[in-house]
C-alpha cells in the first residue's frame, strides 16, 4: 500500500516480542498514538518510541476499562485529529480480535485502515509447548473457537461437530467454562481419555503448560490454578508434547499428569 492510512490495526502476537512481524515492528517504531489491549505483552510496549502516548482499553471478563463502542470511538476522534495511530492487538486482529469491527467503524467514518496480521495463539503457543496442529496420523485438521460467551449465557457451539477425533480443537477464552466444554465434548462423544492441554502465558518466559485428558481438566485447571490467558488444546496431538517440548528450550513449562503420562510415553512419532 502506497497511502499512509489513518489507522493501522497491528496483531502484536502472543507475547514473545520476537515474534512479531517485521512489518509490525516497523509501524510501531513510528507511532505517535498506540491503543492496546490486555494482552500486549509489556515487551511489546517497550518497542514504542520514546514519548509517544500510550492509551490503555484492556478488556477482561467482567472487567472493561473501556466498552467497545467507546473505543471505536476513540480511534475515529485520534484518527481526526491527524494523528499516526496504531490500534495494538493480542494475538491477529481478525481471529478473536474484534479488529473487523473497528475497521468497519472506521470505514463508516470516512477514516482509511491496514491491516497487519500477526501471529494467533492458537500457532504460537502451541508451537511453544511442542504441540503441532496438525500431524500426520492423528490429526487432519483444526477448530478454532472461543470459549467465551455473554454473561449468563451458555455456549452456542456445535458440539457433535466439534467432537471429532480426528481433528484438533483449539479453544480461546475457554477457561472459566471449562467444565461445561469438557461435559458437552463427552456428551456428544469425544472419549473421555481424549489429550488435553491448557497453556498459560504461552510463549513468554512464565509460560505454563499442563497435559491431561479432557475428563480431568477441569481439576487440573483447579488444581494447578490456571489463570487468563490461557489456551485450551484438544486432540491426539497433544501427545507429542512430551516429547517436542521437551526437545525446547526452558521457556516451556511442562507438566504431565499420571494418566497424562501414559498418552505421551505410548504416542506415535
Amino acid at each position: 500500500m502506497n497511502k499512509i492510512p489513518d489507522v493501522y490495526l497491528v496483531g502484536a502476537g502472543p507475547g514473545d516480542p520476537e515474534l512479531l512481524t517485521v512489518k509490525a515492528q516497523r509501524i510501531l517504531r513510528r507511532a505517535d498514538v498506540t491503543v492496546y489491549d490486555r494482552l500486549v505483552s509489556p515487551a511489546i510496549l517497550e518497542l514504542l518510541p520514546t514519548g509517544a502516548k500510550r492509551i490503555y482499553v484492556g478488556k477482561a471478563a467482567g472487567r472493561h476499562h473501556m466498552t467497545q463502542d467507546e473505543i471505536n470511538g476513540l480511534l475515529v476522534n485520534l484518527a481526526r485529529k491527524g494523528h499516526q495511530v496504531v490500534r495494538l492487538k493480542g494475538g491477529d486482529p481478525f481471529i478473536f480480535g474484534r479488529g473487523s469491527e473497528e475497521a468497519k467503524y472506521l470505514h463508516q467514518h470516512g477514516f482509511s485502515f491496514e491491516i497487519i496480521p500477526g501471529i494467533t495463539s492458537a500457532a504460537g503457543c502451541s508451537a511453544y509447548a511442542g504441540i503441532p496442529l496438525t500431524h500426520r496420523g492423528l490429526s487432519s485438521g483444526v477448530r478454532i473457537v472461543t470459549g467465551h460467551c455473554q454473561a449468563n449465557q451458555p455456549l452456542d457451539l456445535n458440539w457433535a461437530s466439534l467432537a471429532d477425533p480426528d481433528t484438533t480443537l483449539v479453544i480461546y477464552m475457554g477457561l472459566g467454562h471449562l467444565s461445561e466444554i469438557s461435559q458437552k465434548l463427552m456428551a456428544a462423544g469425544l472419549p473421555e481419555t481424549t489429550p488435553a492441554a491448557i497453556i498459560e502465558n504461552g510463549t513468554q518466559p512464565k509460560q505454563r503448560c499442563c497435559i491431561t485428558t479432557l475428563v480431568d481438566i477441569t481439576q487440573q485447571a483447579h488444581e494447578l490454578d490456571f489463570r487468563p490467558p490461557s489456551l485450551i488444546v484438544i486432540g491426539r496431538v497433544v501427545t507429542l508434547a512430551g516429547e517436542l517440548g521437551c526437545l525446547q528450550s526452558d521457556v516451556s513449562n511442562l507438566s504431565l499428569t499420571q494418566g497424562a503420562e501414559r498418552l505421551c510415553a505410548s504416542a506415535s512419532p
